[in-house]
């Protein structure tokens, strides 16, 4: 089943008790909020009991962490994302999340919801209403207010005696300090008293267990008994947070400075990341690059950052720590220029290597940094709106095959509306804009995007521009039944344009993909399995994916066309792998209907029928019930009809439920390999 639960990076330290409990919870009760203060261990507590229960459900466990979220704008997409939703229409995107989770049997975990409090609510009250399949754990500091909500506190560790804190700290000390043994009565009471005053609080004792590798543990002990005999500064705060605070803060007095500047500087970042990053985001004044490396090493081992292989992130209490040390610094908006610059920067880069062996890449490191790239453009669309238009523009395809249609429509129209009113950004952010309209099915608004596009490009004189005016007018012609416009219009741009840079290169294998559909379209079969071969061994030779699989679509319905059925699915199995890697829904939807239809001419009715209950479950993704070129529809269904015909009606759409029942993965992998066993 299904399941993106966070893998636990440390050891899990008591909590047997509070684990069973909250199990029964979540069986029993559609919406289980787990509540407490900040560094208490909610999250931790979560995902195991997630991973526990992801098997009771049909659909598994899906994960949403809604840290890295600042405001709820990306709320609806970070839920969807999590769900497996990559919605191409043009629905509200809370009626498109319901639809998609009507029919799941699902448990979902809303991880940090107490800073997106109102509309963390008004989200689950929509989804709980529409799907009965559908059963949520949240974690928040507040609980939701949501009728049938059912609260379950999470207390510190038992920190009496030899209690779970005890073990905790110990196991943290050891991985701070190795060697260190603990086994001295001296020590032991000290590490007890440590526990003690910082009340069992996990994240506080972590921190606490983080200072070893420089100090021994009845001197951290001494320090905190110290500082904890200091009033805490805020009276207002309950106790529990009073005790974190001031944790937080005795490790924040543990730092050099420089790992306290690179601590503030780093709120900044949304989500994981790695060194290249926090030096591109952090340097700057007293702190070198090299001296992020270094400060950033210390805060890991002060266990201020967390580090998993080469990716490093922050927790939320943590960085709200560090967020107010920025805001006294003075240096929220230069830190914010930084970040803008630095995301731009992975933008520009990505796009010029949309060619090339790191295609693939650029693709899941664009998806990765979802979060990073919408508040670089929420920040540029304010203070640098030509800037704005450029980042919308580099980034915007890479959004639309990963499925980010509404928000990438949302800003490609915002950065027009406010950038430069010519130029080539402006035209390449008109291309996208454009691009989306046509994948949502606004066809109308495509059409006038297109002709805008081809005006804005003329003007530009660009090459780039050209090609990929041309690239979006042809697609639309494709779409809406008008191939031979569609080819007289790329036929009369690669006549003219070059293609000098890379980027050029690239627009221009679009282009020449079009003329492929459309020869195919026209029936012309032999000029289009020409140019579709001499385009395949293009792209083979640039290590290009994307073009290249849509390549092998071709060849698949040029195969199926011509009567080679076993061809064909080859073709469509190599056009799946391809669109696999790049986390393509759409293409692989559509690559699961061919190879369904050229399993179907070979006359295997029901492995077809199961291929097609899997195909289906991709076009749910995308919220499509079947797209593509026109004269697809009647070739679906002649060769569903063949389908048919060899098995009969019942056992084909038996064969058809059990792939729509299918986990997406689990269906789309036993495509790949033929091995659909009925």
């Amino acid at each position: 089943m299904a399941s993106d639960i966070p893998e636990e990076t440390t050891s899990f330290v008591g909590r047997k008790a509070e684990l069973a409990g909250l199990e029964r919870t979540v069986a029993a009760h559609r919406l289980t909020t787990l509540t407490g203060s900040g560094g208490v261990g909610k999250t931790r507590l979560a995902a195991r009991a997630a991973r526990h229960a992801a098997s009771a459900y049909r659909d598994g466990a899906r994960w949403a962490d809604l840290s890295p979220l600042h405001d709820d704008s990306l709320l609806i997409a970070t839920v969807s994302d999590a769900v497996g939703l990559s919605d191409h229409t043009l629905r509200m995107p809370i009626d498109a999340l319901c639809e998609w989770l009507a029919d799941k049997e699902l448990l979902l975990v809303l991880d940090s919801c107490e800073h997106l409090l109102p509309a963390s609510a008004h989200l689950l009250g929509e989804v709980l209403t529409t799907s009965p399949g559908l059963t949520v754990l949240a974690t928040s500091r507040q609980p939701l207010g949501l009728r049938g909500e059912r609260l379950v506190e999470v207390e510190p560790l038992p920190f009496e005696g030899a209690g779970d804190a005890l073990t905790l700290f110990r196991d943290r000390a050891v991985a701070a300090a190795p060697g260190l043994a603990l086994h001295a009565p001296a020590d032991t009471a000290a590490a007890a008293e440590i526990c003690r005053r910082l009340e069992g609080i996990p994240l506080a004792i972590e921190l606490a267990a983080g200072a070893l590798g420089g100090e021994s543990v009845e001197q951290v002990a001494a320090r905190i008994r110290t500082r904890f005999d200091v009033p805490a500064d805020d009276t207002a705060l309950p106790p529990r947070h009073r005790t974190l605070r001031t944790a937080i803060g005795w490790s924040h007095e543990l730092c050099t400075p420089p790992e306290r500047l690179l601590w503030a500087r780093l709120t900044v970042l949304r989500g994981d990341f790695d060194e290249a990053t926090a030096r591109e985001v952090c340097a700057g004044g007293p702190l070198t690059a090299d001296g992020v490396t270094g400060a950033l090493n210390g805060l890991v081992a002060k266990s201020v950052v967390r580090r998993d292989g080469a990716r490093h992130r922050m927790l939320d209490t943590i960085r709200e720590y560090g967020r107010m040390w920025l805001a006294e610094l003075g240096e929220e908006r230069a830190a914010a220029d930084r970040h803008a610059a630095c995301f731009l920067g992975l933008a520009r880069r990505a796009h010029a290597g949309w060619t090339g062996d790191d295609q693939i890449i650029w693709y899941h490191r664009i998806a990765e940094t979802h979060a990073d790239l919408c508040a670089a453009l929420d920040h540029l669309l304010v203070h640098d709106t030509a800037a704005a238009q450029e980042m919308a523009g580099r980034i915007g395809f890479f959004w639309c095959c990963c499925g980010h249609l509404p928000q990438t429509r949302d800003y490609a129209r915002r950065a027009l509306d406010v950038g430069p009113e010519q130029g080539p950004h402006r035209t390449r952010a008109l291309w996208v804009l454009g691009m989306t309209v046509m994948l949502q099915g606004d066809y109308p608004a495509a059409r006038r995007l297109g002709r805008e596009c081809t005006r804005s490009a003329s003007r530009d004189g660009t090459h780039e521009g050209i090609l990929a005016a041309a690239y979006l007018c042809g697609l639309t012609h494709l779409m809406t039944g008008r191939p031979e416009a569609g080819l007289r219009r790329i036929d009369q741009v690669l006549r003219v344009a070059d293609a000098g840079t890379r980027l050029e290169a690239a627009y221009r294998l679009r282009c020449r993909l079009i003329t492929v559909f459309a020869l195919t379209s026209l029936g012309r079969l032999e000029e289009a399995a020409e140019a579709a071969r001499n385009l395949r061994a293009v792209c083979e030779a640039q290590d290009e994916c994307w073009t290249r699989s849509y390549v092998d679509y071709q060849l698949a319905l040029i195969a199926l066309l011509r009567g080679d059925a076993e061809a064909s699915a080859a073709h469509a199995r190599a056009m799946l792998a391809g669109k696999h890697r790049l986390r393509d829904r759409f293409g692989i939807a559509l690559g699961l209907d061919i190879l369904a239809a050229a399993i179907a001419a070979q006359g295997a009715g029901a492995r077809a029928a199961r291929v097609y209950g899997t195909g289906q479950v991709y076009w749910r993704m995308v919220g499509h019930p079947q797209r593509g070129t026109p004269e697809l529809g009647p070739l679906r269904e002649a060769c569903e009809r063949r389908a048919r015909e060899a098995v009969g009606d019942a056992a084909f759409q038996r064969a058809f439920e059990r792939g729509r029942a299918d986990n997406a993965e689990v269906g789309l992998a036993a495509a790949l390999q033929g091995e659909l066993l009925m």
